[in-house]
């Protein structure tokens, strides 16, 4: 008897997945339910959006801020006595002919502005009284009544130059300039928020205010001021006035000077004024210069980067989950189909790289629609703003990727699962 033979068989050959069919397949899984993958994607969209925005933000606001803080705090010097050495220069005999010397002296103003690189500048103090004095609109009013703001508005003597100094805004009448203070006239400027208080809004009826019963013209109301925003909050009387009036000020409350000046020529004029203010005696005084521009405009940047970074970090880990639990959900929509491919052959692992694909597909898209609408976004801000759009190319061109990278890493637990479910558990359902 001869043995049969059994016929020769080529060994079937594993089952691939094709780069092009996985394109392929993973394309058909997206556009069979456009619906679904529009609202994974918008997790994306918001989160990339929201980052690039932010970044692109603070980088143009951080630009605006340091040209604020050139044309401001670089360009403004104070000049203050130095504490425990102005009592013996004050005491009576201190000047050569036995009369008290202000450690400021009285002409500051025209001293400082010989200067060259010297805009504008001015002296200002708070006037101390023994006791909260009494200020008001009328001169018929008693101690501590409502109409008394004598423990709520302040009074300051200023020179002439200091609102100029302060870049204060006059929303109505005048300021006073060297006239008043050269003849000591009885005029006040009020800031707007103490002129609210005493009740004054207009001045063509020639208001006054009295202080310890001293009646003083309110010549102007001050609405705002750049450097010195407690002015907005008091009285202003001219530096001469307060001195013919409430006396000369004390040892310990000689106020302080404050001097604009063209930019980059604050540092050479904080050296130079102590000298021009008391060329006897500059070691009473002592000039405080700007901080260098450089290193606080950093400062400030930096924290706004951080801060607004964390923000964008946040709204892309809530898209990454958003992709996370579409896509587990499509998962169990789609058991029946994973069963199906895994019992024509499909191995785990294609079928984890297909839905892969699909979640990094979904973020990439939605990383370059979502950097598109913020770069729309920063320019709209910045021309509505009248500022220059600032967009770095590092927060830019890597978006797109950081959405595709969101989207694999949102991919990865729905695909392991995905992988995990048997052919014949599948086709049960």
């Amino acid at each position: 008897m001869r043995r049969s033979r059994t016929p020769w068989r080529a060994p079937v050959p594993p089952p691939r997945l094709g780069w092009r069919d996985l394109v392929a397949e993973a394309g058909a899984g997206l556009t069979q339910r456009p619906g679904r993958s529009v609202l994974t994607m918008l997790g994306t969209v918001l989160g990339v959006g929201a980052f690039v925005a932010i970044l692109g933000l603070t980088a143009t606001a951080s630009g605006q801020i340091g040209k604020q803080f050139n044309s401001l705090t670089a360009t403004t010097v104070t000049v203050t006595a130095v504490d425990g050495q102005a009592g013996p220069d004050l005491a009576a005999g201190g000047g050569t002919d036995g009369a008290a010397v202000e450690t400021i002296p009285a002409d500051s103003d025209r001293r400082v502005r010989r200067l060259n690189g010297v805009v504008t500048a001015g002296t200002w103090r708070q006037i101390r009284f023994g006791a909260d004095p009494l200020i008001s609109a009328s001169p018929i009013v008693r101690p501590g009544s409502e109409a008394d703001m004598g423990g709520i508005v302040p009074v300051f003597a200023a020179s002439a130059g200091t609102l100029g100094a302060a870049e204060a805004t006059i929303s109505q009448g005048v300021p006073f300039n060297a006239f008043h203070e050269g003849r000591a006239e009885p005029v006040a400027m009020l800031g707007a928020t103490a002129a609210k208080r005493l009740g004054i809004s207009r001045l063509d009826a020639g208001p006054a205010v009295f202080i310890n019963n001293r009646a003083f013209t309110v010549i102007g109301i001050i609405g705002d001021t750049e450097q010195l925003p407690e002015l907005v909050a008091g009285v202003v009387v001219p530096r001469q006035t307060a001195r013919r009036v409430f006396g000369p000020p004390p040892v310990d409350g000689q106020g302080q000077m404050i001097i604009r000046t063209r930019l980059g020529a604050a540092e050479v004029i904080a050296g130079l004024a102590p000298r021009a203010l008391r060329p006897d005696r500059p070691d009473l005084l002592t000039a405080i210069p700007p901080p260098a521009p450089k290193v606080l405009r950093g400062k400030v940047t930096d924290e706004l980067t951080g801060l607004f970074l964390l923000l964008a970090t946040i709204c892309l880990v809530i898209g990454a989950i958003g992709i996370a639990n579409t896509t587990i959900v499509a998962v169990f929509e789609r058991t029946g189909e994973i069963g199906l491919r895994r019992a024509l052959g499909a191995r785990p692992r294609h079928i984890a790289v297909q839905f892969l694909v699909e979640s990094t597909a979904l973020g990439l898209l939605g990383g370059l629609i979502g950097t598109a609408l913020a770069i729309i976004t920063v320019v709209a801000v910045a021309l509505a703003k009248q500022w220059t759009a600032v967009l770095e190319p590092v927060s830019v061109f890597p978006a797109p990727l950081i959405g595709a990278a969101v989207g694999l890493l949102a991919g990865m637990y729905p695909a392991m699962r995905a992988a995990r479910i048997e052919p014949q558990e599948a086709l049960r359902q």
